[in-house]
Formats: C-alpha cells, structure tokens, sequence
C-alpha cells in the first residue's frame, strides 16, 4: 500500500492512511466544553486522513484528566459541533474516542462520589487533579446489575458524537482505562460471568462494541486495542493468555464488520497482532509507538510490507499540523515540546508553524 493513497474504512472514505492519534491535551474549559483553542487545533490537522479525537468521556464519572472534553452534556456536544463543523470546512474527517477512564482517575477530578472498575483494586501511583496530585483510589467494584449501566453510558455517549457532527467513533479499549480493566487479568479478579476465563474477560467489550454498533452503525464504530502494553496496572504478562482473550473479543466483534480495529503495539509484523488483523477481518490500523515516536521510516514500513491497512501518529502530528505534506514532500518537521502537551493555552497547541514556501 501506498501511504498517500484512498482507503475506505467502513462508511467513511479516507484520502491518505495517515491517521492522527488520540491525544490527550487538557485543553479544554473545565465544564468539559471544548473552546476556541480546541476548535483551531483540530481545524488545523483537517488534512490527515482520518483525526481521532482525544479521549472524550461518556459520564462524569468516566472521566480521566483535567480540562478533558467530554460527551455527556448539551453544551459539550454543542462545543464538539464547533470542533466537527471546522474540521469538515478543511476537508477532514474527525471520530471521537469514546473513553471511559475507570479505576485511572480520581473524584477530585470526576467530582463523583466513588471512581469504578471490574475489580475493587487501585493504580499504583498518583495522578494530577484540579487540586494537586493525589493517589489512585481503590475503586468501587461494578456489580452485574450495574454494567448494562455502564453500556448505556457509551452508546449515549456515542449517539451524542453524532449529533456533535462526528464521522464516527472509535472504543477506547487500550492503555489500562475501563474497557482495558475488564480484558487484563491484573485488573480483572472477578468470579462471575465477566471475569476469570479469557472468554469471560472478553465479555464486557463484547457487549460494548456491539451496542454502539447497533445504535450508530458498524460502518462508523472501531476500537482500540493494546494487548501488551503493559501501562496504568493493566499487566499482560502471559503471551497464551493474551492470545486466548484478544483472540476471544476479535471473535466476537468481527461479525459486526466494523469500520476499523485500531492496534498499539511494538511489533506490528509479529504473529499476535497479524493474527488479530487476520481474525478481524477488516481495515486495521497500526500504531507502533507510544512510549517511542512513530518516525517516517516506521510509516513506510507498515504501508510496504503491508502489516496494517493504515498508520496512526501521534507526537508528529501533534507538532505538524501539515504533517501529512511534510511526509509527502521530504520537509522538515517541526520538533513537539513535550513541556506544553498537557498545558493551557495555545502555546504548543495551535502555534506550530505550517510549511511556508
């Protein structure tokens, strides 16, 4: 494949295989309305094949970060239609990311009463509040009744994407939050129906991906995946379980057809993941970094020996907003400051320079 060349993924149809990642800035308003600063951001991006959207959340209590956008108000739909409108006059595509934070965050940042996971087990470590850094909580175990709660929660969440104006919207499976809690058996202790057996842990997902498929379309639902990843406590340390329980979830999603299947990990020729694209069946898109930068020669090497259908890039992305003609073109790229991805204010947001020629 060429990396400049159309791609459909299910409804939508692509014009390059560069994909932007998911990337959490914190720059939105407090109420979780994303304002004029990340209305630019996105407009500025438009010509990447496909923009993902930083995490947003589905509920309050589903919430991860500060200054994080969210999909569970009018006003923040209304702040995203913004967002989607800008992108759409540039040309692009945008799907938001479905995030539901679970155990990973705290109620100095939800303002809820009690943080949720699978299992009633904490992070390790702390994380940043409105109030200064705090340790994780132990988090309120989620009983059976309750997942079909928690469910709703995404499809609301999904059908708002929607009425915001978005192509599509991609389930944050990956890097230790919710819907990761439930597949990894180190947050995963549960002894009924959703936990234990690899099949069991796939359950949940299951459940999830199917019925934001069955409310907005398969051909505008993907998720995201990171077996291995190994982040936020969610540990995967066994390589036949891994295989046992992502090979159970693709099995059970494939039949949906969904737009695309979204996978982090370092090796993207090795046997798991082009096992999972095998059983999955459909477009699959490769992220190869996370902790390291996904370089032009790792673009190039997915797209010519064919390992995924496309490529997904952060940090360049993040300080490119022409990306995608400085790739084409041989250009030099603008370096990303790491010290301004989680600040305020368009500093190290919308102030990275186009190519001038």
């Amino acid at each position: 494949m060429n990396l400049f060349s159309p791609l459909t993924l299910g409804d939508l149809e692509l014009p390059n295989r560069l994909v932007m990642a998911p990337l959490t800035r914190s720059r939105s308003r407090i109420d979780g309305v994303p304002n004029d600063d990340v209305v630019e951001y996105y407009r500025q991006r438009a010509s990447m094949g496909l923009i993902i959207s930083e995490g947003v959340y589905p509920s309050f209590t589903g919430q991860g970060f500060v200054r994080q956008p969210g999909l569970a108000t009018e006003k923040q739909v209304a702040g995203w239609k913004r967002v989607t409108d800008a992108v759409h006059a540039e040309g692009g595509l945008i799907v938001a990311q479905v995030m539901h934070a679970g155990r990973v965050t705290h109620t100095e940042i939800t303002g809820q009463e009690q943080i949720v996971a699978p299992s009633a087990i904490a992070v390790e470590g702390e994380t940043r509040t409105y109030t200064g850094k705090h340790a994780y909580q132990v988090p309120h175990a989620l009983s059976a009744a309750e997942l079909p709660g928690i469910i709703d929660e995404f499809v609301s969440a999904s059908r708002n994407a929607m009425t915001a104006g978005f192509d599509g919207v991609e389930l944050h499976g990956a890097n230790g939050y919710l819907l990761h809690e439930f597949l990894a058996p180190s947050a995963n202790t549960r002894t009924d129906a959703d936990g234990g057996s690899p099949q069991n842990r796939a359950k949940f997902v299951i459940e999830v991906v199917t019925a934001v498929a069955n409310a907005i379309g398969a051909g505008r639902t993907g998720l995201r995946i990171s077996p291995e990843h190994n982040v936020q406590g969610a540990l995967e340390t066994d390589p036949v379980d891994v295989a046992a329980t992502y090979g159970a979830l693709i099995d059970g999603i494939a039949p949906l057809a969904l737009a695309a299947l979204s996978i982090l990990h370092k090796d993207p020729s090795g046997a798991l993941v082009q096992d999972l694209r095998t059983r999955f069946g459909g477009p699959v898109l490769l992220n190869t970094g996370f902790q390291s930068i996904t370089t032009y020669d790792d673009a190039v090497a997915v797209a010519a020996n064919g390992w995924g259908d496309a490529v997904v890039v952060g940090r360049p992305a993040i300080a490119n907003p022409d990306l995608v003609r400085r790739w084409r073109e041989d250009l030099p790229l603008n370096e990303p400051d790491a010290s301004t991805f989680y600040t305020e204010g368009p500093a190290g947001y919308t102030d990275y320079p186009f190519w001038e020629n």
